[in-house]
């Protein structure tokens, strides 16, 4: 193993503002602490929190690195006091608080989880934050069971794609809202019964004609605004809707009638600040439960495209096109 250099080549935030904000610099290599392990990153996924941070809307929480990047894979090159899960060299990918637009990036070594043999190590950093996030919104506070259905809204999103194949693989159907036919062929390649164009048809009536006049059991909203309402009267009786952002508006005027009268669960959840207990949790469920699906590369990241780190402003650009279809990732 290559000796570790006391500095590295980092992407970070400038200023609050647009893309260009986003410029290399050099910072100190980091020392991981007890219960962290040192990963000498090869790829970052870019989300939309990175935006919204770099914005100057999403802060990071309180201790966690001011760089963007929530999510890397990477060799583990330095550990920390009581890090037993991994050891020197091994190939990992990680949902991390911040630090991942960089060549080296502390994890907890509780959260981090192998490279499946199937991906490559770009695959790999596409993979950590939309996974989670889809395990525990779709799964574990929707309860999406084998046989009902899910109602993905944006499934050409890096946690759209990745929704589709997850829950199809585990059982279910799905249904999802796109902006472009070149989107619904994406998710329909994935695994998705119907793909709706948004702009040209209207979910609601799509969804009870897909399902019979039922709705569907558990929704996943990114949109917010005026999609709130028309979930609730897409949903099926006993429905649940799963706020996990609000790119349409955190605002809307809701008749909340119908949360009573179809007996809707509404609730919602934000990843980065929830604790390392909880995140570890997760894992150790995902491990269990969906780690083997990918180990045989049932499931994959969609791939949008990738930029070097020093080009991160380029790939911030390519994802508020909102032309992206899957993940865009930093190679390292």
């Amino acid at each position: 193993m290559e000796p570790i250099p006391s500095q590295m080549t980092v992407v970070g935030i400038s200023k609050p503002g647009g893309p260009e904000v986003l410029l290399p610099e050099t910072r100190d290599v980091p020392k991981p602490g007890p219960g962290e392990i040192l990963v000498k990153v090869a790829a970052a996924g870019v989300n939309r929190p990175d935006v919204a941070q770099r914005s100057g809307s999403y802060p990071p929480p309180p201790g966690a690195s001011d760089l963007p990047g929530l999510e890397i894979a990477g060799e583990v090159v330095a550990l920390g006091d009581g890090a037993s899960r991994h050891k020197l060299g091994d190939k990992v990918m990680s949902l991390v608080a911040g630090g991942g637009y960089a060549e080296y990036c502390i994890a907890q070594d509780a959260q981090a989880m192998k490279v499946p043999a199937a991906y490559s190590m770009i695959e790999a950093g596409a993979t950590p934050e939309t996974l989670m996030t889809v395990w525990h919104n779709v799964f574990e506070r929707g309860g999406l069971q084998p046989g009902e259905t899910l109602l993905v809204h944006g499934g050409s999103s890096g946690i759209g794609t990745m929704a589709i194949q997850l829950a199809v693989a585990l059982g279910s159907k799905v249904i999802t809202t796109v902006g472009s036919q070149d989107k619904a062929d994406a998710c329909l390649k994935l695994g998705a019964s119907r793909a709706i164009n948004y702009k040209t048809e209207d979910f609601v009536a799509a969804v009870k004609e897909a399902t019979g006049g039922k709705g569907v059991e558990v929704i996943l909203d990114m949109v917010g605004g005026d999609y709130i309402e028309r979930n609730y009267d897409a949903a099926a009786m006993d429905g649940r809707i799963v706020q996990i952002a609000f790119l349409g508006g955190a605002k809307s005027n809701v008749n909340f009638v119908k949360l009573m009268t179809k007996r809707l669960h509404h609730t919602g959840s934000t990843l980065r600040p929830r604790s390392n207990a909880d995140k570890a949790a997760m894992v150790a469920a995902i491990e269990a439960k969906v780690l083997p699906l990918l180990e045989q590369g049932r499931i994959k990241p969609l791939i949008d495209g990738t930029f070097a780190l020093r080009d991160a402003a380029d790939a911030h650009r390519r994802m508020e096109t909102s032309q992206h279809i899957g993940k865009i990732v930093l190679t390292v």
